[in-house]
């Protein structure tokens, strides 16, 4: 089997890898045993680089298009998949082994990836600040011409007022988590939407301070580093 490729984001940290969406095929991947490589891209460069391979954009609110990452090439195959949400639903169907849309449940995982997104978005203007800070000048400047149509600038003013939003947030997340008895959302049966949840959370330690991620990992008893860590290992990525 050949490794397939998985387009990422360079960035000025050790390993690269930061943003939360590409970090989810990641952790799929790594959850079904598939060898893979990653290409890394300057986010200044998405645009030039997924048009050259043949990637499908996706639409802006506007409905103009634009070229994003995650993109996901299998030399197995031919395919050549755009979108965190659309490569798991190809991987879960082409290599079924292990599926991470179990028991027909991607109508309510995506369903989960829109109400998870619409929680914590109105909060997330600081982390996206962060992010300028670990990518070059070039890619800085994309990414917030890029990330300001759907969060409008200035994102670095009300620091207090979006740290109670992410911890409210996190506060109804947690609600939803002590509806199942499991460890998982889906209780006992590991998910998707567990990876949803936990590359937002790998996102917000790799580029926070050490003291914010040790802020977010203190609420609702120490739950957000555990579930990271329980994902991880789940996916063998621990």
């Amino acid at each position: 089997m050949q490794p397939l490729v998985l387009y990422d984001i360079v960035s000025k940290l050790p390993g690269n890898n930061w943003s939360s969406n590409p970090a989810k095929p990641r952790f799929v991947l790594s959850y079904k045993d598939l060898p893979f490589v990653t290409l890394w891209v300057e986010y200044s460069d998405i645009p030039i680089a997924m048009k050259a391979i043949g990637a499908k954009p996706n639409k802006r609110p506007d409905g103009s298009d634009v070229y994003t990452v995650p993109v996901l090439s299998d030399p197995n195959t031919g395919a050549l998949i755009t979108d965190s949400l659309e490569i798991a639903s190809y991987l879960d169907k082409t290599y079924p082994e292990k599926l991470v849309l179990p028991n027909n449940s991607e109508p309510l995982i995506r369903a989960f990836d829109f109400a998870h997104s619409c929680l914590l978005r109105p909060a997330i203007k600081f982390i996206f600040a962060r992010c300028t800070e670990i990518l070059s000048p070039a890619s800085a400047e994309f990414f917030t011409k890029a990330r300001s149509v759907y969060v409008p600038l200035p994102w670095d003013v009300s620091r207090d007022a979006d740290w109670e939003l992410l911890e409210k947030g996190y506060n109804t997340l947690y609600e939803w988590y002590q509806k199942t008895d499991g460890k998982w959302i889906m209780g006992d049966t590991f998910s998707h939407a567990d990876i949803i949840v936990a590359c937002d959370l790998l996102w917000y330690k790799r580029v926070l301070e050490e003291d914010e991620w040790a802020r977010v990992s203190s609420w609702n008893g120490g739950k957000w580093a555990q579930v990271l860590a329980d994902v991880e290992k789940e996916c063998k990525l621990a």
